[in-house]
């Protein structure tokens, strides 16, 4: 019972092996996340391919949590890992909130990349660029630029081109607000169930170069990266460019505090002007406020004297209006008086009568009164 209950959970833990190997190929594009969407794809020209064999990979935005922003990789034509496969490019798709980033990957079929219209052979629905041909891979000319100094294997078809194309305006993500709204096909979701090669040690040195690159990042370039694609994966080029940079950075640096010296020394003529504009200003602006005072001040004053002059003319009439009322009373007055006196003067004179004090007279006694007899 012991050796069955072992072969049983030994059983159990290699299925469970082979369950987990098959989830993570069927998941291996599951990768980095963002919280803001990707930019546009910008539009760049596909330079010719340099080598028989070779495969386009689109050009991408990938995102470097360090930075915290999203930095572009160049379009560039790389070898694959063997004959027969074809390249899935890398997607972004919009998932519980959050951007999820969806690496590319090779296999024998071309498998969902979200709708995205990446161009040149991948255009939202499989693939139009050519095919393999035994170990040989021929190229469809109406959508790749191809050498053929160097390339002959060969092709033109152009309807494919409208068949797969997906029109959503150069948006590098699939769902969510604004995003493409694409689900894989029947014979999409089979691909994406095979068996998955990952990318290169190419393709992963081509990224790794990129992320060095400040230029490539969407904040510095605000969506219009510099390098957009590459004929071939050069990593020395980037770093050229960054030296390039570099030395332009520090010519422009100089050139800046020049600029910046000029820019200050004209800062501070503007101020004096500027200055003294407004102190002119103030001082004429003091001015007019005290002109303003004055003649406030002296139309004050007249309406102080128009009220004065008014309160004496109506005092005065208050003490006229009285002697007017009175004087034509006493004029009749003084004039009956003057009729009066030449009468008074014609009347004689009544002497005076000299009264006795009471005291001087002789009190007679009184006498008895006498009874009458009948």
């Amino acid at each position: 019972m012991k050796n069955l209950a072992k072969i049983i959970s030994l059983m159990a833990a290699v299925t469970l092996m082979a369950i987990t190997k098959a989830n993570a190929q069927v998941n291996v594009s599951v990768g980095i996340e963002a919280g803001i969407a990707p930019p546009v794809l910008p539009v760049y020209a596909q330079p010719a391919c340099p080598v028989d064999g070779y495969i386009w990979q689109p050009g991408y935005w990938a995102w470097d949590p360090d930075e915290g922003d999203y930095y572009w990789v160049p379009g560039v034509w790389v070898a694959p890992p063997s004959f027969g496969v074809y390249w899935t490019p890398s997607y972004w798709g919009f998932d519980g909130g959050v951007y999820v980033f969806h690496a590319g990957y090779w296999g024998p079929e071309v498998g969902f990349y979200g709708g995205i219209n990446y161009g040149y052979g991948y255009y939202g629905r499989g693939f139009c660029g050519g095919g393999w041909s035994g170990n040989h891979f021929r190229y469809n000319t109406a959508v790749w630029h191809v050498n053929r100094t160097v390339i002959h294997n060969t092709y033109i078809d152009r309807t494919v081109v409208r068949r797969n194309t997906i029109v959503n305006n150069h948006v590098a993500y699939n769902g969510g607000h604004g995003g493409v709204m694409a689900r894989p096909t029947p014979a999409q979701r089979i691909a994406m169930n095979q068996r998955h090669i990952p990318a290169t040690s190419a393709q992963r040195d081509h990224q790794l170069a990129a992320v060095k690159d400040r230029s490539q990042f969407a904040k510095v370039n605000h969506g219009r990266p510099g390098l957009t694609s590459m004929r071939r994966v050069d990593p020395q080029q980037f770093r050229q460019r960054a030296n390039t940079a570099a030395n332009r950075t520090s010519t422009s640096s100089h050139a800046g505090r020049m600029q910046s010296n000029v820019r200050q020394q004209s800062r501070t003529v503007h101020n004096n002007a500027a200055r003294q504009i407004e102190a002119r200003h103030s001082q004429q602006q003091y001015q007019a406020q005290h002109n303003q005072q004055r003649v406030q001040q002296q139309h004050y004053q007249a309406q102080r004297y128009q009220q004065r002059a008014q309160q004496q003319r109506y005092q005065a009439q208050r003490y006229q209006q009285p002697r007017m009322q009175q004087r034509p009373q006493q004029q009749r007055d003084l004039r009956v008086q003057r009729m009066e006196t030449p009468q008074r003067m014609q009347q004689p004179r009544m002497q005076p009568q000299r009264m006795q004090p009471q005291h001087m007279q002789p009190q007679r006694a009184p006498q008895p009164q006498r009874e009458r007899h009948r």
